[in-house]
């Protein structure tokens, strides 16, 4: 039998990424989204705003890009798949929790705090690779070193024009 799990998320950010790395270089970025939605009070008849949190983690190279790029108050759209994980707190009790694990990426709202000029279009997009989790985490190789790369040089500039000279052209414009 097939089954589906996908997961579409569009909200703000609660806080700003929380970034860790693993022995293997890879990173992992933590955010808290919100969403909400208008419902009216059936005793009332008020209208009321409900906001609901969800916790989403990002692996490898997408979750670079939301350290960079992301911070509180974000619009962000998140496709992932959900995972629940089962963990012991300070206390000895064992808890479950639900989190996505974000495969697609796309910010929204503009260019505002996004660290200067990130040479990317308005809103960019970035996916991910197979995902991992907390139980699970992705394996890979290590990564390879990374090239420093030289900083471009300038493109060279056009010699500039002369000036027009209307004396040459013909008198025979129609207009």
């Amino acid at each position: 039998m097939a089954s589906v799990n996908k997961v579409i998320i569009v909200g703000n950010l609660g806080r700003d990424p929380e970034i860790r790395y693993m022995p293997s270089g890879d990173a992992i970025a933590n955010i808290a989204v919100a969403t909400s939605y208008r419902t009216k009070d059936r005793n009332t008849g008020e209208q009321k705003e409900l906001t609901e949190w969800h916790r989403i983690s990002f692996f490898g190279r997408l979750a670079e890009v939301v350290g960079q790029y992301l911070k509180k108050g974000s619009s962000v759209y998140v496709e992932g798949r959900l995972q629940t994980r089962k963990y012991t707190d300070k206390d000895g009790v064992e808890k479950y929790a639900t989190d996505i694990i974000a495969e697609n990426m796309q910010m929204l709202g503009g260019r505002q705090g996004m660290g200067g000029d990130a040479g990317m279009d308005d809103g960019g997009g970035y996916s991910g690779g197979g995902g991992g989790g907390y139980d699970a985490p992705p394996q890979r190789q290590a990564p390879a070193p990374r090239p420093q790369m030289a900083a471009p040089a300038p493109a060279p500039r056009p010699a500039p024009r002369p000036a027009p000279n209307f004396s040459d052209m013909d008198d025979d414009i129609p207009f």
